[in-house]
Order: structure tokens, then sequence, then C-alpha cells
């Protein structure tokens, strides 16, 4: 598995990039809470800094490649993800709310993801019930940040590390 590290504050407001490290420590991405314009950040601090959310990831050069962001339409809520590169939208969502627990799914071109989010814990992402990805976050209340650390398997549908951290931003940091 290939492992990357990140760190984001506690206060969720920042639009601060934040580096993604590799294995070696090396810095190969940024990861960045963006808005369209002003007007949606003065909206989104009215609602926790939760509703008009879009995260980023961008390269070392600045140039975003990947973004995810909270769509709500006639009462419904989800994410989008698209890949800005190969322009493949990907949407994210809750499924089986009538039954108790909703379960969230990542629903690409050929293929359905499941993460299953965990709040003290690995939250896996399974794709025929294996487990091809994981993200952590680990609050560090003496520097009020959040430690990330992501694993990415050889026998993922998707290679690209900006795929899973942008919909972990949105989806299992923010959440709905």
């Amino acid at each position: 598995m290939q492992t990357f590290t990140y760190e984001v504050e506690g206060d969720i407001k920042s639009t601060l990039p934040k580096p993604i490290c590799d294995e070696s420590g090396e810095q190969i991405l940024y990861v960045q809470r963006i808005y369209d314009n002003s007007l949606k950040k003065l909206f989104d601090s009215y609602f926790d800094y939760r509703y008009f959310l879009k995260y980023a990831v961008q390269t070392s050069e600045g140039k975003s490649i990947f973004e995810t962001k909270k769509i709500f339409r006639r009462g419904k809520v989800w994410f989008e993800a698209t890949d800005l590169l190969t322009t493949e939208r990907y949407i994210i969502n809750y499924e089986n709310w009538r039954i108790g627990v909703p379960e969230l799914f990542v629903s690409g071109n050929t293929f359905k993801m499941k993460i299953e989010k965990e709040m003290e814990d690995w939250s896996n992402f399974i794709v025929n019930d294996t487990v091809i990805a994981r993200w952590l976050a680990v609050y560090e209340e003496q520097k009020d940040i959040f430690a990330m650390t992501f694993e990415l398997s050889e026998e993922a549908p998707v290679q690209n590390p900006a795929f899973y951290i942008a919909i972990a931003q949105a989806t299992l940091f923010i959440g709905v």
C-alpha cells in the first residue's frame, strides 16, 4: 500500500492549502478548501462552514486536478467529484436511509465503491468486499490540528490519491 499524510487545522473554515506528502516525506500535492466566490464564503460562515464547501486537490504548482463539492437540490444532499484532468464525474451519496444506518457510496462509470465511515478509526473504501483504500483523521488537541493518513492499495480501480483525498475531506471530514 502507498501511504500519504497531511494535516489540516481544527478550525474547518481555513482556506489555506495544505501539503500532502508521500511515504518518503516528499510533498506531492496540496489539499485546499475553496469557494467559488466571496458570497458563498459569507453564507457558509452563517451555516457553520459545512454547506457551500468545495475541496480541491492541487499539484505542487497549484493547478487543481480534482474537486469535490456538496450539492443541495430539492431537499436532498449529495456530493459531486470531478477529475479535472479527465473530466470524469463521480456521485457520492448516502443510500438505505429508510432502513436505519445509511451507507455512503461513490459511483463512477465503471465501479461502485462503498465508504465505511468511522469517526475514531480507519474509514474504508471498499469495492467487491475488498478494502482498496483507507483514510484516518487523528485530532491533536495541543496543536489544534487533524493529522490525516491515507493508504492506497494496488487493487484500487482508481490509482489517483487526489480522488480519495478530495472525497474523504468533503464526506468524512465535513460530512452532511
